[in-house]
């Protein structure tokens, strides 16, 4: 460091000021998070290398000039359309987890005309190698010869999900494109070329990722009722069975002696109520004496 050499663990360094030489070749701190979109074509990896040397995505960016990046999700083999890269792993993870639920959109080209039926099973689910796979949009967007082609977005992330899917309503897939992740949209990016993301396409990413956030955070039971904001506080609902009482804007508190007979008279204070209640069975008594058989 600084043209001396430098053993002790944990030893601070400016950067800017401080020269850091590692085995002849500079160090220097990395410049930021990069965020880049790529359109990877069919049969290429999405990998940074390969030990059998089949193509990889890697191979599609420059070898200078950019940090180590790392994609976020997979495509398989042959299917083409977005992948995005970036070494921002805590974004990565918000985009990658099945528990954020980030939506993918794919086109894919199927062999024969699905019905409107088989739209209705994609939709509500089907089973294959006994996981339950379901699409939470499925049309058809054109048809061709003997082939249609579907517009499908998915935010499950199993294994082949979108041929799978397609393969158990008896239409499999012949070609597949992802278009969309999140709010990233592929558009006329060409294949095999890549570009940075734009500070407004990362900025709707976040939004995404938090918004999503938010709401597990919350919970299922935690969530603000439509038109009202939440108050923090718990609020007593009556039950729709028994109907809410009014107060009536008096209250009377029950005396703590003998209860009262009916048609007694009502004395306050403990001796006038004991008082009361015998002069009252006084008169009860000698009524029944007076009453002629």
């Amino acid at each position: 460091m600084n043209g001396r050499i430098t053993t002790e663990l944990g030893t601070k360094i400016s950067p800017g000021l401080d020269k850091v030489v590692c085995d002849g070749k500079p160090v220097t701190a990395p410049s930021g998070f990069v965020y880049l979109m790529l359109h990877k074509p069919a049969g290429v990896l999405t990998s940074l290398s390969d030990p059998r040397g089949r193509p990889v995505i890697g191979d599609l960016l420059p070898a200078q000039g950019l940090p180590r990046l790392f994609p976020v999700g997979r495509l398989d083999y042959q299917t083409e359309g977005l992948v995005l890269l970036t070494n921002d792993g805590a974004l990565a993870h918000g985009l990658m987890h099945p528990s954020f639920e980030v939506q993918k959109e794919y086109l894919a080209k199927v062999q024969g005309c699905p019905t409107p039926d088989d739209l209705v099973r994609l939709k509500a689910g089907v089973i294959s190698d006994g996981e339950r796979l379901w699409a939470t949009h499925a049309e058809i967007t054109r048809h061709g010869i003997g082939s249609a082609w579907l517009k499908l977005v998915v935010h499950q992330g199993r294994y082949h999900e979108i041929r799978r899917m397609c393969d158990v309503i008896g239409h499999p897939v012949l070609r597949l494109q992802r278009v969309r992740v999140g709010p990233v949209v592929l558009g006329k990016l060409p294949k095999g070329s890549w570009r940075r993301l734009s500070p407004a396409e990362l900025a709707d990413i976040r939004r995404v990722c938090l918004g999503i956030a938010r709401r597990q955070a919350m919970g299922p039971n935690k969530s603000p009722v439509a038109g009202r904001a939440p108050t923090g506080r718990n609020v007593r609902v009556p039950s729709p069975a028994s109907p809410s009482r009014r107060p009536s804007g008096r209250v009377e508190k029950p005396s703590s002696g003998t209860r009262r007979s009916p048609g007694a008279p009502r004395v306050r204070g403990s001796g006038g109520v004991k008082t009361s209640l015998r002069s009252h069975a006084g008169d009860q008594k000698a009524r029944g004496r007076a009453r002629p058989r």
